[in-house]
């Protein structure tokens, strides 16, 4: 595994996925992605919407419409504007170089 480190133009991503999968387990992992996904949610709709987003952006540290933006299309797998829970987790876990290289190798 490399160092968690992922640096994007001036943004620099460090990646606690694994060693939180190590700690938590499988189950626990999944259960504390869900839990950022209610945190980040709108809850009238159930789902992650830009609003959402902008809400509750200054617990992800990103204060850049655009940002947040190009998360909501990054995951956004069924066009239809926003993020339910599975594509929440889905891009989370894409967005974890380590976890993915590790999902790899296990195959």
């Amino acid at each position: 595994m490399g160092n968690g480190k992922v640096k994007d133009n001036d943004v620099v991503f460090e990646d606690y996925f694994p060693a939180m999968v190590e700690k938590l387990g499988a189950d626990g992992f999944i259960h504390e992605l869900c839990k950022g996904f209610r945190l980040l949610m709108d809850s009238e709709k159930g789902l992650i919407t830009l609003d959402s987003l902008k809400k509750n952006s200054a617990v992800l540290g990103l204060n850049d419409d655009e940002q947040l933006r190009c998360m909501l299309t990054e995951g956004d797998l069924d066009g239809d504007g926003c993020l339910n829970q599975m594509e929440f987790c889905v891009l989370m876990f894409r967005l974890s170089p380590d976890l993915m290289n590790t999902a790899a190798h296990l195959l």
